[in-house]
């Protein structure tokens, strides 16, 4: 099962690196005002990835954080000691 993911993800690059070679063209991006920007689309299409999965990570991150605590909690606080009755402890 580890080489088919392996496998998968060795074909996903090359077919990244295929359409990254193939693709290198400049593509204008008009920012606000007069001003203007000359990227190249496949450096583009990296930005565009990163800026959508980085918040993606920091939310999984964030829940898994806040899980752990909650999860955590009760083994923090000391177990509560049996009580026992006076009357049976004579």
């Amino acid at each position: 099962m580890r080489f088919l993911k392996t496998l998968f993800w060795i074909v996903v690059a090359v077919l990244v690196t295929l359409f990254a070679v193939r693709n290198w063209r400049d593509v204008t991006i008009e920012l606000w005002g007069n001003l203007q920007a000359d990227v190249k689309i496949p450096v583009l299409l990296a930005i565009v990835f990163v800026l959508t999965f980085v918040p993606t990570v920091l939310t999984y991150r964030a829940r898994l954080w806040r899980l752990q605590n909650r999860l955590s909690v009760p083994q923090r606080q000391p177990a509560a000691a049996p009580e026992t009755d006076p009357q049976q402890a004579q």
